[in-house]
C-alpha cells in the first residue's frame, strides 16, 4: 500500500477509536448504558450452496463459503476479532 493512503487509513483507524471512547465517556457521564454494537458481518446466499460473508459497513466480501453453517461461523468469528476476541478458526473452516 502507498505510504500516503497508510497514513490515512492509520489516521481514520485513530479518529475511529477516539469516537468509540468519547461515546462511552459521554454515556458514563450521564449514567446511561452505551447502545447495543451494530451486527457487522452479513451472511448473503449467492446461489445453490454459495455464501458470501459480507462486511456491512463497507460492502465488501470477507470471504465465501459452500455451507450456511460454515458461513455463519465464519462470520461470527469474524465479529469476535472485530470485537478483540482472539479467535482461531479450524481448517475446515479456513478453507
Amino acid at each position: 500500500m502507498h505510504p500516503a493512503i497508510q497514513e490515512r487509513v492509520n489516521g481514520l483507524n485513530a479518529m475511529r477509536a477516539r469516537c468509540k471512547l468519547a461515546t462511552v465517556e459521554m454515556y458514563a457521564m450521564i449514567g446511561k448504558e452505551p447502545p447495543a454494537q451494530k451486527i457487522r458481518y452479513q451472511v448473503v446466499a449467492k446461489g445453490v450452496s454459495a455464501y458470501h460473508v459480507v462486511e456491512i459497513e463497507t460492502g465488501k466480501v470477507r470471504g465465501f463459503r459452500f455451507n450456511w453453517k460454515d458461513a455463519i461461523n465464519f462470520a461470527q468469528a469474524l465479529e469476535a476479532r472485530a470485537d478483540g476476541v482472539k479467535v482461531t478458526l479450524s481448517q475446515a473452516v479456513q478453507q
